[in-house]
């Protein structure tokens, strides 16, 4: 044998899992077909001194996990940057919203601008805390009804009124702040963060993904230094500084199976044999691509992937950002959620449902090199804005190649008028739209999530029935990644609990 494990896919959940199994003493090798590691995390220099990040940027699930202790990750150059403030909101009056790490912080800032409202946040996070806290263990285990039965009988959430709490758990997420907070310029953010995840803020049972908000002020926001894809660079010496083997511009062809077992992987026409093959790649490419088609599952034709989600516009600025709201480091340092108020999130996604661009995005805002000086060149400033909702399928027989420049400029007209001045100082710029991120980082129709992230695709139905403990329709093989639980979201659970799974295997 080559390998006890070959890792398919070089994201952040697959080299996690080949760091785990490589520290363990096994032989690991890793495929990667784009040229750099890290997936939908790496991070390259797009336009000459200014680092772009390709995919995910703010990091904070996985901070509520031991991963970068337990791969010593700093010593392979990982140095995380604490954002703080984690979030501030802008409006078009001139008021805004900050969320401190410190919950008091925040309180005391909302109390005064907003009586009463301060007090309610603090209420609302001592509220939900125990089953924020239960969610993130939950996170943190196979999915297995055992572990799920398991955790929420003996974890945090044993102390929760159950049935009172289920009531607000069945609500959609936009319904559940009214049940706390008044003003709309306080609820506005909260659901506006929760919207990330990709459900709408009316879909029923969705509550779970605002309720989980306390979690932020555990973890806190932070950012690799020199880009998302620090993370991904330290995951990949460790794995070689523990003999394990990364390939890149290496696509793997086909997973090689043979007597309902895998035996390896064939790239650019050569084998490679492995006891166990682990794939990181979106689900559908692993089970419509690699497989063989004899051993494709059914369940592949009910995985609902979605018609997109959203599209980021990254830009090269050659001065700092400045919010009319709030001029100052302090606004330029964390999530910057620039939405005006629930309704733009709703019709945002309605316009979506007709198969076009949102006309009036809300946007999330990033400017890390508020934090970080090696982002830009002197006196430069690297801008994200993510918008919701845009659909990968557009009506009216359209294509993404056609309008992309179109709504590029819409998003950037949209985020102009809370922070003028923006468009002028753009000195070059990069849009990845759904298409694009179909293309260039392998999320089938656009999808950051992989699969549609609603109750029916979760847990032990992520990414099916019979398929959510980590391993795939073959002996030999298993998964990891977004498409797994607990989804998308730079976390590392899905790879660090894929890991344990195939380590039990190799022993």
């Amino acid at each position: 044998m080559d390998y006890d494990l070959i890792v398919i896919g070089a994201g952040h959940n697959a080299l996690i899992s080949a760091a785990y199994v490589a520290q363990a003493g096994y032989r690991v090798g890793v495929f990667e077909r784009r040229d750099v590691v890290g997936g939908a995390v790496s991070t390259v220099e797009h336009v000459p001194g200014y680092q772009f990040d390709l995919g995910g940027s703010a990091h904070i699930l996985i901070r509520l996990t031991p991963i970068v202790e337990e791969l010593g990750l700093e010593r392979y150059g990982l140095e995380y940057l604490e954002l703080d403030p984690l979030f501030f909101a802008p409006y078009q009056d001139g008021a805004s919203v900050t969320i401190y790490r410190d919950v008091d912080q925040t309180a005391q800032g909302l109390e005064r601008q907003f009586p009463g409202e301060g007090e309610a946040y603090k209420a609302f996070v001592d509220t939900w805390a125990p089953f924020s806290r239960t969610v993130k263990d939950v996170f943190l285990s196979t999915p297995s009804p055992f572990e799920l039965g398991k955790t929420f009988a003996f974890g945090d959430s044993a102390a929760i009124d159950w049935q009172n709490a289920l009531g607000t758990i069945l609500r959609p997420y936009g319904e559940v702040v009214d049940q706390f907070f008044t003003h709309e310029k306080v609820k506005t953010p909260l659901v506006w963060m929760a919207a990330q995840s990709g459900p709408p803020p009316t879909e029923p049972l969705s509550a779970p993904f605002l309720l989980w908000h306390p979690l932020y002020h555990e973890s806190g926001v932070a950012r690799p230094r020199g880009g998302s894809g620090g993370l991904t660079k330290a995951l990949r010496q460790h794995i070689e500084a523990h003999g394990g083997d990364v390939f890149t511009s290496a696509p793997v062809d086909r997973v090689v199976v043979s007597g309902g077992a895998v035996q390896g992987v064939e790239v650019k026409g050569e084998v490679y044999t492995a006891t166990s093959v682990l794939s990181g790649t979106h689900i559908l490419e692993t089970l419509d691509r690699l497989l063989p088609r004899a051993d494709r599952p059914a369940q592949a034709d009910q995985m609902r992937v979605g018609n997109g989600f959203g599209a980021i516009l990254r830009l090269a600025l050659d001065k700092p950002l400045e919010y009319a709201a709030a001029p100052g480091l302090e606004s330029r340092t964390g999530l910057q959620l620039v939405c005006e108020n629930r309704q733009q999130i709703s019709d945002a996604y309605a316009d979506y449902l007709k198969g076009r661009p949102a006309q009036d995005p809300p946007i999330v805002g990033m400017s890390f090199s508020a934090v970080d000086d090696t982002l830009a060149p002197p006196g430069g400033e690297v801008l994200w804005l993510w918008a919701q909702y845009f659909p990968y399928e557009l009506s009216g027989g359209r294509s993404w190649d056609d309008i992309g420049d179109e709504v590029a400029e819409s998003i950037l007209d949209t985020f102009e008028v809370y922070a003028p001045g923006t468009k002028a100082s753009v000195v070059g710029s990069l849009f990845q739209h759904p298409l694009w991120l179909e293309r260039e980082l392998g999320l089938f129709r656009g999808n950051v999530m992989h699969l549609e992230m609603s109750l029916d695709q979760m847990f032990t139905l992520r990414p099916a029935l019979g398929m959510s403990e980590y391993k795939g329709p073959v002996d030999g093989l298993f998964l990891t990644g977004a498409s797994t639980h607990p989804g998308g979201g730079i976390m590392g659970a899905s790879g660090r609990n894929a890991a344990r799974v195939v380590l039990k295997h190799l022993s």
